[in-house]
């Protein structure tokens, strides 16, 4: 009987394996169709988050665009404004500069003017002690053609000055230069 024993018991486990297999089988199905399932779904979990932070990403980067872009204006017009405030130095630059010429212009006329009133009251103090001697060598020693021309431009350019009735520098001169002729 044991060899017929194990023929029945070898029938039963066939038998028994035949009819197990197909519920093994379809758990074993449902298992991988479960983890496929998860898989996937977490798949679309990370597909999603990776395109919100795509998103936030994005946004970030836009925000930090207008912001440089707003930078960039700002500069721009506040290079503009320097360009302007330069211009405008510039030109009270110039301004002044032409101030500083027509002052150093005037102050030359009037260091000449100056010379030449000493000169005349020079030669005339001279003139009234009595020196005439050293009034015709003090006059070879100055540029008396400089002393009468600045004198003839100053009368000429205040003609209308009430005081050049009472005093006029240019015929004190010239009638000093004819007493010593």
């Amino acid at each position: 009987m044991s060899h017929d024993s194990e023929q029945h018991q070898r029938s039963a486990l066939q038998h028994e394996a035949e009819h197990a297999a197909p519920g093994k089988k379809n758990s074993v199905l449902i298992y991988l169709v479960i983890l496929f399932a998860a898989a996937f779904l977490l798949l679309l979990l990370s597909y999603f988050m990776q395109q919100r932070a795509s998103r936030e990403a994005y946004s970030d980067l836009q925000q930090s665009s207008n912001s440089a872009v707003q930078s960039l204006d700002n500069m721009l017009q506040e290079n503009e404004d320097l360009k302007e405030q330069v211009a405008d130095l510039q030109a009270q630059l110039e301004q002044a500069q032409s101030q500083a010429t027509q002052i150093q212009e005037q102050l030359n006329t009037s260091e000449a003017l100056v010379n030449a009133l000493d000169s005349l009251n020079h030669l005339r103090g001279l003139y009234n002690q009595g020196q005439y001697t050293a009034c015709r060598t003090y006059l070879a020693s100055i540029d008396a053609a400089q002393v009468e021309a600045t004198l003839r431009t100053y009368v000429e350019q205040n003609t209308d000055a009430a005081w050049l009735e009472v005093y006029n520098p240019l015929e004190a001169w010239l009638n000093l230069i004819e007493w010593l002729g």
